[in-house]
């Protein structure tokens, strides 16, 4: 390992940011790891006596973000790497579900990952130098009946991640989007929030969707370590990507939506030429 890190990662207690926090431990970073109350703390910090810090923050309290990084940043050491891992799914077709579970999603999933690296950045643009790992999904490159609001979640860390990169890149900061397509995580298990299905007319479009989903959860193909391997190796990298799919199903899925995306410019592309002038 060429250099010891501190990465300071959202939502360790599972997943994802459990699989990334033991693998880079074991690859010799420190962590810092937030999670959501002491119980959760104490078993994270049983991971390492020496290299494992846990935090207990919810990452929708905004206030008490910038207060919490300033601790860590002065009892811990610099943040090298801030990965942006705490989120979840909400599975509901759009007309039944209501606005408030909307609210709560993006909270999540967007301001709250926000809100971190707004924390965060005063003190890497000091230093000249980091890392923003942003964790969206292959829902914010492609999108299915059901999660409108996870893929407009994820859709908008996309944007605002790549538009980050651009405004930080001449400091020494990268930010990257990782997008998993399905892995062996309790997304769609636990961590889902499902609302109750009310309208018959949306049986046909997304029942067989529930269903396969259902069927699938816990032998999705994704390995959630070897998703964390990847993570490491882009936060290695001298040149990070701006964008990173995990997993073939994300690859393949994510292509296909580009290729038609071409596809449909070019048969519409007399009409989108005819507006000027």
């Amino acid at each position: 390992m060429a250099s010891s890190k501190i990465l300071l990662i959202t939502g360790v207690s599972s997943g994802f940011g459990r699989a990334l926090a033991q693998e880079a431990l074991a690859a010799g970073h420190k962590v810092v790891g937030t999670v959501r109350n002491a119980q959760a703390k104490h078993d994270f910090e049983a991971l390492s006596a020496s290299a494992a810090f846990g935090r207990v923050l919810d990452v929708t309290d905004f206030d008490a973000i910038d207060g919490v990084v300033a601790e860590i940043e002065a009892n811990v050491g610099p943040v090298d790497v801030l990965v942006n891992n705490a989120g979840y799914g909400h599975e509901g077709v759009m007309e039944e579900s209501p606005l408030s579970e909307m609210r709560r999603q993006f909270d999540v999933n967007v301001f709250g990952a926000v809100a971190m690296m707004k924390a965060v950045l005063p003190f890497m643009r000091e230093r000249r130098r980091g890392h923003i790992l942003n964790m969206t999904s292959m829902g914010g490159h492609i999108t299915m009946p059901g999660i409108a609001y996870y893929c407009g979640s994820k859709f908008a860390l996309e944007g605002i991640s790549e538009a980050l990169g651009k405004e930080v890149e001449s400091f020494g900061i990268a930010v990257t989007a990782v997008a998993p397509g399905s892995f062996r995580t309790d997304w769609a298990g636990r961590s889902m929030t499902r609302t109750p299905r009310s309208i018959a007319d949306y049986d046909t479009v997304f029942d067989p969707i529930r269903k396969a989903r259902e069927e699938k959860s816990g032998k999705q193909l994704g390995d959630p370590r070897r998703a964390a391997r990847a993570m490491l190796a882009a936060i290695a990298a001298d040149h990070p990507p701006a964008h990173l799919l995990l997993g073939s199903d994300a690859l393949g899925l994510v292509r296909d939506k580009l290729s038609a995306f071409a596809d449909e410019i070019r048969a519409w592309e007399a009409v989108t030429v005819s507006t000027d002038g």
